[in-house]
């Protein structure tokens, strides 16, 4: 059985910065998040894990890589970000502005994915990681991992909407006996380091 799930949201993008929903364009890492990926890295040293996982997007993979696990991360699909449809590349702020109180966590996503819809996805992590003997690490963004959370919670995957995750952070899930609990959470990656 899995010990524990260690979730890494990869490090800062312009987007990211910019408060743009960021979901299947590939957005690169910027200086200050490759130099975030390197400080995850520090603190990931040491570390053993039967399994990494990854998103394909280079986002998440650069952040593992840059970290020093690349050559063991596999790609997971399941593992990309929420499929905004036609809010990618748009700040809640600017679709407010024709949508009073719009959320994706209350809202139609037009030409994308619903909340459950990646609900289901991060099941199938799930039910994958609790394959593993061991640790296994998730490198992955941020909705899809608070997602993935509320999920290993038992929780509506819209329970997400209550874990607030920041870039270049580190989370870990695990066990009081039986049940699944969150160990910690959106921890930055200078605090892991000092």
């Amino acid at each position: 059985m899995v010990e524990r799930v260690v979730l890494v949201r990869h490090g800062a993008t312009a987007w990211s910065a910019a408060g743009k929903h960021t979901g299947r364009t590939d957005v690169p890492l910027t200086k200050v998040g490759r130099e975030e990926a390197l400080l995850l890295g520090r603190a990931l040293a040491g570390e053993r894990f039967a399994a990494v996982f990854t998103s394909p997007l280079s986002r998440a993979r650069d952040t593992i890589a840059l970290a020093g696990l690349g050559d063991v991360a596999i790609d997971l699909p399941d593992l990309m970000e929420w499929d905004y449809g036609a809010y990618e590349g748009i700040t809640t702020a600017q679709t407010r502005q024709t949508i009073p109180d719009w959320s994706v966590w209350t809202h139609e996503i037009h030409d994308g994915e619903s909340v459950e819809q990646v609900g289901a996805r991060a099941d199938a992590v799930i039910e994958r990681v609790l394959e593993a003997s061991g640790a296994v690490l998730l490198s992955a963004h941020g909705h899809l991992l608070r997602i993935l959370a509320a999920r290993w919670l038992e929780l509506a995957a819209t329970a997400g909407s209550r874990l607030r995750l920041d870039t270049a952070t580190v989370s870990e899930l695990g066990w009081e006996r039986e049940n699944r609990v969150i160990r910690r959470w959106n921890i930055g990656c200078q605090l892991l380091v000092r």
